[in-house]
């Protein structure tokens, strides 16, 4: 499935699609425990790992597959439709590799360490940026997270919200701006196990539930000077959302993934339900064959937009954004007629469906969320349909004056 570079390490470990498919496999038999209970999904991390899915996007350069955006892609629909939840931690650490191996950000001794570590155990790595007051970055704003200097390097402080993975990972990749004069923002690279991090287990959504996407405080916490990524003017430090429309179609894979799997939940049941009135299974009957051409449909439509829109679009921000609002909408629906079709047995924890419901609801969630990515296609729209400038509009004062009655009879 992906070109790759054999070697003894971990992080080049070769696979292929009945690997992901195993993997895959093992992911969704621990999702039911995981999304009961309040625990990492420890079982579906650790086959991530030993599958080498957890690394697929280090660089070349650093001794790793390499794998692009829509290699990606594809390992987040398979975990998809196992875990959403297991896919999304995986896909915060896959985009970090994949961040690095374009801009060679990182101070090189610690993501040399890291992926040290990353042959023997799961190394998972997310960025905390979200904050209680600022919300989302992508609406605007810079955080109230601080990072004071001491004499050995950085003093972190500050909430973060919606941390996925928060229990699990391994470094958390704090947005904070900076105590000096003037201020700087930048990412500081905090050790999961370091002194001052509480975190509170305060996940409680409808569905995602083994995210653990929760909230987490630091109290000067203490990192060295260099362990910083990005460290920029505050005037530049606003989240670029068209430039980082890709990756969230990407992650609308995962998605997908749920969606393709409430597909064969219904199709599963179709095939099962033998009502005795009928005496063979409901997927020989007209409705059940229009319902599952319907899902279908959606979902495999779903399918063809994000795909196409990864393998062409990658360099046009708005059909990125474009496809992945088109995509979410119609994974939502095809799920809701699956799980409404089947009334009870629907909303049953055994067929999976519900759990899958739940799931999807989360599709359009992920920051730049669903109005902010209309607006911004409004916004493009409304500009590209706009009227030549006329000498009233590039001089808006001179209209208003003309205008004004009490100018006029002067």
């Amino acid at each position: 499935m992906f070109p790759v570079r054999r070697s003894e390490s971990r992080i080049n470990v070769p696979h292929d699609n009945a690997e992901l498919d195993k993997v895959a496999d093992i992911v969704a038999k621990a999702a039911p425990e995981a999304d009961r209970g309040d625990q990492f999904p420890w079982t579906g991390i650790r086959a991530v790992h030993a599958g080498g899915f957890l690394s697929g996007t280090v660089g070349a350069a650093f001794g790793g597959r390499g794998e692009t955006l829509v290699d990606t892609a594809h390992v987040l629909a398979a975990l998809g439709r196992g875990d959403p939840s297991v896919a999304l931690i995986t896909a915060m650490t896959l985009y970090t590799h994949l961040g690095e191996a374009s801009r060679n950000r990182w101070p090189q001794a610690l993501y040399r360490r890291i992926l040290e570590e990353t042959k023997t155990r799961p190394v998972l790595l997310n960025a905390a940026r979200v904050e209680p007051e600022l919300g989302s970055p992508a609406r605007g704003g810079l955080p109230s997270t601080l990072a004071r200097r001491t004499g050995n390097g950085w003093s972190i402080s500050g909430r973060k919200r919606f941390v996925t993975g928060a229990l699990g990972l391994t470094y958390f990749l704090v947005w904070a701006t900076t105590d000096e004069t003037p201020q700087r923002v930048g990412t500081f690279v905090v050790p999961a196990d370091s002194r001052g991090i509480n975190i509170i287990q305060n996940w409680n959504s409808l569905g995602m539930r083994a995210s653990g996407s929760h909230d987490v405080e630091f109290d000067a916490v203490e990192i060295p000077h260099e362990d910083v990524i990005d460290l920029t003017d505050i005037s530049s430090g606003t989240q670029d959302n068209l430039a980082h429309a890709g990756m969230t179609l990407a992650l609308t894979a995962i998605y997908l993934g749920v969606a393709e799997a409430a597909r064969d939940n219904f199709i599963r049941f179709a095939h099962e339900r033998v009502p005795a009135n009928l005496g063979y299974p409901v997927a020989r009957t007209e409705r059940f064959i229009n319902l599952a051409g319907e899902i279908d449909l959606l979902v495999s439509g779903a399918r063809q937009i994000i795909f196409d829109g990864l393998n062409h679009g990658l360099a046009d921000g708005e059909k990125m954004i474009r496809s992945r609002l088109l995509a979410g909408r119609q994974l939502k629906e095809a799920v809701q007629i699956a799980v409404g079709a089947l009334g009870n047995p629907g909303l049953g924890a055994d067929l999976g469906l519900e759990r899958n419901f739940r799931d999807i609801q989360s599709v359009l969630v992920h920051a730049p969320q669903e109005d902010t990515s209309v607006a911004m296609l409004g916004r493009a729209a409304l500009q590209r349909g706009a009227p030549a400038p006329t000498p009233a509009t590039l001089n808006p004062r001179a209209e208003t004056i003309s205008s004004d009655p009490i100018r006029k009879a002067g």
